[in-house]
């Protein structure tokens, strides 16, 4: 049989014709057994009334630092403010990829991209990859979704669907109807439910909400930006659209106040990635892979606090099965329950996060992997002599306008110029001191009084990726990401996992 551990264990089965579909990393295990997601009915025994109901409400490419409760302050939130105030805010959360499906899927299945095998953009799970529905549905839940989907194979994230809130993410417009969630949400007040709410917003093309009563000229613009007018003009449409996320957010939470089920629902907000902005989403820098994360718990959350505890999207999965009084240390999940964390007992998790990127299908192969502690972020650029491009950044104008003001600003602007020579110009390896630089502007690698802090970084990021099978820069391509395609769509046609 080829295993996943074998697919991935020469970078020349991906070039040849040797990659058979098994996977990329691991084994077919309990995670992954390609058992189709059971039928969820009314709650028995410790179940029913008995299990808190989950409700994830996703933001879709919102940088963390723009929102008030990290730190922005060119916008208002007061739903997600009032939301903070009942709950746990969480300092420190991250997922491994800055991209929509990868960090989707790391979230659904509790697994790194090496192990669910989505190590791209708009690719899929390895066939028999098991999500939040499998793993939820034995203990009695209706597990639905609502909004943007984004992960496939269908057969591995068997969700549910809930109308009501739009789910195509470049829509001029954002639908939203919260009595569909409503429904779905007081259906059966005998069974549990968990849904995932994800919002449309603020990703481009920045075209819902109000952005006159902005003042652009009187922006605090993050250091990381170019300031030009037009990339003024677009950051007050981009925070127009903050605006209308809150006004979701709030309209889900009085949905699930109406259902009656608000006093036994642990509820989770997430901005996900960062904006589609340079140094944003599709980077591993910080204002990328570092998302707002936020706990609200009646009668189990203490409100009002926060926490500097490390953790990752890989995380919550775990979380959610503790939570529901399930053992997730029998799974193989990469990531581990913070639940001691939600529920004031600790106020530490993780000693490390991990990030990954591969620029294929987004643009020409730029391989990245990186590490951090609470305190220093650790990236290795694989391929430091190309370039980096990001072809919907820097190559689609009606998106993305202020790019060009930015080309064109670098012949006077020192800083144009070196946020520019950042962004598609990296060195082999980067060291930040995230406390003191939070946006990452003074690259620390080679420094002698950090000497220490680097190569035990990077011993760490050696460590995790031949303990994911990693290949690294071998990965990053377009021959193995259109096999990872037609894998997943046989499996989807047929039902059977490749190799088996």
């Amino acid at each position: 049989m080829v295993t996943r551990r074998r697919w991935m264990k020469t970078a020349a089965a991906y070039a040849s014709g040797s990659l058979l579909a098994g996977g990329l990393a691991g084994g077919l295990s309990r995670q992954a057994s390609g058992a189709a997601a059971p039928a969820a009915g009314p709650a028995t025994g410790t179940g029913g009334a008995g299990l808190p109901n989950v409700l994830i409400l996703m933001a879709d490419d919102a940088t963390y630092s723009d929102l008030p409760l990290w730190g922005g302050k060119n916008v208002k939130t007061p739903h997600l403010d009032r939301l903070a105030s009942e709950g746990l805010t969480f300092n420190q959360a991250y997922m491994a990829m800055s991209m929509c499906v990868p960090c989707r899927t790391e979230l659904h299945t509790g697994l790194y991209p090496m192990r669910s095998g989505c190590c791209w953009n708009h690719s899929p799970a390895l066939p028999g990859t098991r999500s939040t529905p499998h793993f939820l549905g034995p203990l009695g839940y209706r597990v639905g979704i609502a909004g943007k989907v984004h992960v496939n194979p269908r057969r591995c994230f068997p969700f549910e669907d809930v109308p009501g809130v739009e789910g195509n993410s470049v829509s001029p417009t954002a639908k939203f109807d919260p009595a569909p969630l409503r429904a779905f949400m007081a259906r059966d007040a005998r069974q549990p439910f968990c849904l995932t709410v994800a919002l449309v917003l603020p990703h481009v093309v920045w075209t819902v909400g109000d952005p006159s009563h902005f003042k652009p000229k009187e922006f605090d613009l993050p250091a990381y930006l170019v300031d030009t007018p037009q990339m003024r003009t677009d950051f007050a449409r981009y925070l127009a659209e903050i605006e209308v996320l809150d006004q979701q957010v709030g309209g889900v939470l009085k949905a699930l106040e109406e259902s009656g089920q608000a006093d036994r629902t642990l509820v989770l907000f997430t901005s996900e990635q960062g904006a589609q902005i340079p140094a944003c989403k599709w980077t591993n820098y910080d204002q990328g892979i570092h998302t707002g994360l936020v706990a609200r718990w009646p009668g189990r959350v203490k409100p009002g606090r926060r926490t500097d505890a490390l953790v990752q999207y890989a995380d919550i999965l775990p979380t959610l099965l503790d939570a529901a009084g399930a053992d997730p240390t029998k799974e193989n999940f990469d990531g581990t329950s913070f639940l001691p964390v939600l529920l004031g007992a600790r106020d530490e998790h993780r000693r490390y996060v991990y990030f990954m990127h591969n620029n294929v299908p987004e643009g020409p192969r730029y391989p990245i992997r990186s590490v951090r502690d609470r305190r220093y972020h650790y990236i290795r650029n694989l391929l430091p002599d190309e370039i980096y491009i990001e072809k919907h950044v820097m190559g689609l104008e009606e998106h993305n306008p202020y790019w060009l003001t930015w080309m064109f600003a670098t012949e006077s602007d020192p800083h144009a110029y070196a946020m520019v020579r950042r962004y598609m110009r990296r060195p082999a390896e980067e060291l930040y001191d995230t406390q003191a630089d939070p946006d990452e502007l003074k690259n620390l690698a080679g420094d002698p009084n950090l000497t220490e802090v680097q190569a035990r970084l990077s011993a760490e990021l050696d460590r995790w990726m031949k303990a994911q099978n990693d290949p690294g820069a071998d990965l990053d391509t377009h021959e193995v990401h259109q096999r990872r395609n037609q894998e997943a769509r046989q499996y989807q046609k047929t039902g059977k996992v490749p190799g088996r």
